[in-house]
Parts: C-alpha cells; sequence; structure tokens
C-alpha cells in the first residue's frame, strides 16, 4: 500500500488531470469509446491507472468528465445567447434566424478553435451522436435537457404556423448537418473522386450557417394529409 501510495503522489503533478481529460479526448476521437483502453489512456497522458482512479474513479466517470470539462460552457454560452436576445425582443418571439445562430453558432465558434481543444471535443461530440453508446447518449441527454427545452421553445414560440413535429425534423437534420461538418470534407472528397483546398477552421461557420438557415426556411413538405 505505501508503495502504491508513493506511485499516485508521484504522478498527482497540478496538470495530471488536464493531460488525462485531453489525452483520453483525442483517443476518443480516434477510437471511440469501446476501442479505447484505460491502458491506452494512461500511456498518452504519462500517467498510472492509480491516478486515473484517483481523479475520476472509473472509465464511466472519466467520460463524463470529458465531455463537461467544455459541454458545460458550451451549454452556458448557448443559454447566454438566447436570454441575450430574448432580452432584446421582450415579448415578441425571435426571430427563427437569430435562434439558429445562437445555438449552432456557438458550437461552430468552439469547432473553429484548434489552439484549446475545441475543435477536438467537437469531432468528439460529432462521433458520439453517431455511435450507439447507450450510456453516453443517456449522459448527453441529461445535460442537453435543460438547452433543448429552451431552444426548442423558442423556435415553437417563433414558428406558430408549423408543427411542432415538423420543427423537430428540422432541428434533427441541422443537428446531423453540424456533425457530419465536425468530421470533416475528407470522407466526401474520396467518394467524389475530388479535391477541396479550402479548409480553412474559420470558413466552417459562414458556410454551415448559409446552410442550416436555408433548411430552416425550406418550403414546407407536403405529407398528403
Amino acid at each position: 500500500m505505501a508503495l502504491q501510495m508513493r506511485s499516485v503522489t508521484r504522478t498527482l503533478q497540478p496538470e495530471t488531470p488536464d493531460r488525462i481529460l485531453d489525452a483520453a479526448e483525442s483517443l476518443f476521437v480516434e477510437h471511440g469509446f469501446e476501442g479505447t483502453s484505460m491502458r491506452m489512456i494512461t500511456r498518452a497522458a504519462n500517467a498510472n491507472l492509480a491516478a486515473v482512479n484517483y481523479y475520476f474513479g472509473s472509465k464511466d466517470a472519466l467520460i463524463q468528465a470529458v465531455f463537461r470539462r467544455r459541454l458545460t460552457a458550451l451549454n452556458e454560452a448557448r443559454l447566454a445567447a438566447l436570454n441575450h436576445l430574448e432580452t432584446e425582443v421582450g415579448d415578441a418571439p425571435l426571430k427563427p434566424s437569430r435562434i439558429v445562430e445562437a445555438f449552432f453558432g456557438t458550437a461552430l465558434v468552439m469547432a473553429a478553435d484548434t489552439e484549446h481543444g475545441g475543435a477536438t471535443f467537437m469531432r468528439l461530440l460529432s462521433r458520439t451522436c453517431n455511435e450507439p453508446n447507450t450510456f453516453v447518449r443517456k449522459f448527453l441527454a441529461e445535460e442537453y435537457a435543460e438547452v433543448m427545452d429552451r431552444f426548442l421553445g423558442a423556435l415553437f414560440r417563433a414558428l406558430p404556423e408549423v408543427s411542432r413535429a415538423e420543427i423537430m425534423w428540422r432541428f434533427h437534420f441541422m443537428m446531423g448537418a453540424m456533425s457530419f461538418a465536425m468530421v470533416g470534407i475528407e470522407g466526401v472528397q474520396a467518394m467524389a473522386g475530388l479535391s477541396c483546398k479550402d479548409e480553412d477552421p474559420a470558413h466552417l461557420l459562414p458556410r454551415l450557417m448559409s446552410f442550416l438557415l436555408g433548411g430552416l426556411r425550406a418550403p414546407l413538405p407536403d405529407l398528403g394529409e
């Protein structure tokens, strides 16, 4: 026991938790949650398993910490943007385009941050949307609950002539478009046999926002009802 405690003490430097989180985040993006072992994480973080257990307790708790580190700030920024918009208009409904910009624009700003890890996190979030991991999806649903309630409520008020089901579908499509955009354009380039030389992350925001707003404004489908 004394030997183990000395080993943990040598590893518990102030930056150790961030190193572990950074390593886990990058490995989850590359290999997924199931494909990433704790040994891979400790090796990449230059830490030992005792340190991971000391700070996080389990792999599931580590996954939650990876998401909360950035998702909490992202959702707070989204809510702050929506609060600001609603304060500006008072009791009047917001323009749908401004609601979309407040939700997706804040995420795209984070996605353009290649210096502080925002881009890596958004790729992880995008991969998660396409991976059937029940534990992570349940956790994210809880983390998103307040944000989704507020933003969908704002869209329902802004578009009273559109059914809630249609708004939900369009929001779902917009989430999918953002998720796919975060992964990068390499896949479609390979399939099309073409090359896109403009891969500046700063250009993603105006490109995707234009696409999302176009989808939001598209004519309603004739469903034969």
